[in-house]
């Protein structure tokens, strides 16, 4: 039994895995984080803040000594699951704990 938790993760309850919702691939255990079983891609943040108006300076970047932005994708099918903004060095968030057993007992399983 699968259940959808974000438009590109889903859990199977049954198998206690993280999900690829839109290919099926089976990403790294559920008690885990999710993220570990992605891949991973650091964007350069010039290239995702283009200036507002033609010819500016990155004014409207974040300074890159003091954040970074993340990409998670499905090793297999490659759909970006997430994505975040972080300090240089700090380590990815755990941002999805789901109690396992008590999806178990409310799913008969």
């Amino acid at each position: 039994m699968k259940v959808r938790i974000t438009e590109y993760l889903e859990i199977d309850v049954e198998s206690e895995k993280w999900i690829c919702e839109r290919c099926g691939h089976a990403l790294i255990s559920a008690r885990e984080n999710y993220k570990k079983g992605c891949l991973v891609a650091e964007k350069p943040l010039e290239e995702v803040h283009l200036p507002m108006v033609e010819g500016q300076a990155y004014s409207f970047c974040p300074d890159p000594e003091y954040c970074r932005l993340l990409e998670f994708y499905c090793p297999k099918c490659g759909v970006m699951i997430e994505s975040e903004y972080l300090p240089p060095g700090h380590p990815i968030t755990h941002d999805i704990e789901l109690d396992i057993d008590v999806l178990k007992k409310r799913h008969g399983i």
